[in-house]
């Protein structure tokens, strides 16, 4: 799922793109007995076509039906070694607990302020092999700001991802939206393992991953289709060449082990923790392997944690949900056609988009930005509404002869070639690491061909973002089974009604497995990631759980954020609601971020 997967805080803290529907939150989930999933067929290659045409699609209107056989099959299984790594965590936090975290001045690299102080955990490489090779997390942290009384221990954040860093995360104590939770928490982020200077993963050359233009049609040629997958291919075998056997570790329940570890250096009985996108996912499995560890949980923005959604179903629901959040924002430029002069109706805003993306196929902006950047660039505006106006200013800029916006737009993230790399890097570890994916080409070509009739906008991209799952060839994990164990205190659960990264639909899952949760809804919205955004009702209740444990009830309603407005001038590109690495995340379409596609 790139919605999220890659990446980033939410919110006013959130970074850049991520997967299908992981990039939000924290998650949690615990393992239950049951027959192993039957090995993977063989990988084969492009089917002919009118065989193709003549499959039915595997998937029902709402993707609630298995989306493949192998998908289909129970999978609350054991994880691979669980009763040996759950004693190598013993040991590990034990250490840890015993060594701490020595806090001193961060590297220059992490461009972090003065207040920030930096340091590293040290945790199992294989934690069934706990006194065999370690790597260290970077870790940063600020004080809580108020008297020491009143301290309440660490609040530690992920981003979300696969792939996101949260060591900027101390950064927004000083934030106006923070500063009550950061009088009584020491804020702590971390890279989570393969992320940054966290034993970094890479499966492409940094300069190949960023090279631009790229294309991104919505109806690819058979031709596209079959560069697709020979890319796809190399891209699995790069991660192995790349990364060596230390990719095989980069999964959700080592993250979730990690945490534990991380808990203990902090000296910390209890965890509290919130997680965005994918950090809902690792948080709730946390939750379900370490119940009575958990203090205080927040899931921001919840992937939907249903064994047999992970991963490949999430994404075909969030390209879907893409493809609704695609047209909020058409509507919305087509109320303001004498702003933008884009059209007057949604069909006439998406003429005036395809008649740009024809133009840039045939010569990209500046020779920079061509339909994948394009697609990459309006991704984002589905992610979270401060990208709305810039968008539609952008496009209507280009149309009139003016690239300079749209370049800029486009161009937006971090530039940071060797970050977007390894973000999306990992990404690809967790997944494919993760979970069972379809192993036959013929399978992601009949059901995506089906679902890009109904939403064309995102759909490719995707299967472009994780088609390297269907080529891995190292094992995979087998989902656990998130539920609510004894110990476990009430979590407080955030989800918009039209999140696309992370569909609704997810959050009430969660809700449902954890029968002492609180969600809360905001109506009507689709930005991804609400804890310190424009929403004072969302705020308030994520305050009130942290300072005081008490969550809303069952369920509670905040009222939708105000529509943005076009600004007078052109405003800057926002930071906010990016996740970190574009694209690298479940649901994140893969334009310029799919491995190598030109």
């Amino acid at each position: 799922m790139r919605a999220a997967a890659l990446y980033g805080i939410l919110g006013p803290l959130s970074l850049s793109l991520a997967m299908t529907a992981l990039l939000a939150t924290p998650a949690t989930g615990r393992p239950l007995a049951a027959p192993p999933v039957q090995p993977l067929t063989a990988a084969a290659g492009p089917p002919a076509q009118a065989a193709i045409a003549a499959a039915p699609p595997a998937w029902s209107a709402s993707f609630r039906s298995p989306a493949s056989p192998l998908l289909a099959s129970p999978v609350l299984a054991v994880p691979r070694g669980g009763a040996a790594e759950a004693r190598g965590v013993v040991v590990a936090a034990r250490k840890a607990a015993d060594r701490g975290v020595t806090f001193g001045r961060c590297p220059g690299s992490e461009e972090l302020s003065a207040a920030v102080r930096c340091g590293t955990v040290s945790v199992p490489l294989d934690y069934a092999r706990p006194r065999g090779k370690h790597i260290r997390l970077t870790v940063s942290r600020v004080r809580a700001s108020g008297p020491k009384a009143r301290r309440q221990g660490a609040l530690v954040y992920n981003p979300g991802g696969p792939g996101a860093s949260g060591m900027t995360f101390p950064e927004y104590a000083a934030e106006d939206a923070f500063r009550k939770t950061a009088r009584v928490y020491d804020f702590v982020g971390y890279a989570p393992r393969g992320v940054g200077r966290s034993k970094p993963v890479s499966c492409q050359p940094p300069s190949a991953f960023a090279k631009t233009p790229t294309s991104s049609p919505p109806h690819p040629s058979a031709a596209y289709l079959r560069a697709m997958v020979a890319r796809a291919r190399a891209y699995a075998r790069g991660c192995v060449r790349r990364t060596g056997k230390a990719l095989r570790y980069i999964t959700t329940l080592n993250n979730a082990r990690d945490l534990d570890v991380l808990r203990a250096a902090l000296g910390e009985k209890r965890l509290t923790f919130v997680g965005a996108s994918y950090g809902t996912y690792y948080g709730a499995v946390y939750a379900t392997l370490f119940p009575r560890h958990v203090r205080r949980m927040v899931f921001d923005s919840v992937v939907n944690p249903g064994p047999s959604q992970i991963w490949y179903r999430n994404n075909l629901d969030q390209s879907l949900a893409f493809e609704r959040r695609w047209a909020d924002w058409r509507r919305w430029t087509a109320r303001h056609h004498a702003v933008y002069h884009l059209g007057r109706t949604p069909a006439r805003v998406l003429a005036a988009y395809r008649k740009a993306a024809h133009r840039l196929a045939r010569k990209p902006a500046g020779g920079r930005v061509g339909t994948g950047e394009l697609q990459d660039a309006f991704v984002r505006a589905g992610y979270n509404d401060a990208y709305w106006d810039p968008s539609a200013r952008a496009l209507g800029a280009y149309l009139r002869g003016n690239p300079r916006p749209l370049i800029a737009l486009a161009a937006s993230e971090s530039g940071d070639a060797k970050a977007d790399e390894n973000g999306n890097a990992v990404y690809t570890a967790v997944e494919c690491n993760d979970a069972p994916w379809p192993r036959r080409w013929a399978s992601w070509h009949r059901e995506n061909t089906a679902l890009a009739r109904r939403a064309p906008f995102e759909t490719w991209d995707n299967v472009a973002m994780n088609l390297p799952c269907a080529y891995w060839p190292l094992g995979h994990d087998t989902p656990m089974d998130v539920t609510a164990r004894p110990g476990l205190p009430p979590v407080l659960l955030l989800a918009a009604e039209r999140d696309a990264a992370t569909p609704y639909a997810g959050a009430r899952e969660l809700w449902r497995r954890l029968p002492s949760a609180s969600l809360v809804t905001e109506r009507k919205a689709g930005t991804h990631g609400l804890w310190g955004g424009p929403n004072a009702c969302v705020n308030r209740k994520v305050d009130t759980y942290l300072l005081t444990g008490k969550t809303p009830g069952r369920t509670a309603f905040c009222a939708p954020r105000p529509a943005p407005k076009p600004q007078p001038v052109p405003a800057p590109v926002p930071e906010s609601g990016k996740q970190p690495a574009l694209p690298g995340a479940p649901g994140a379409p893969g334009g310029s971020g799919a491995p190598g596609m030109p």
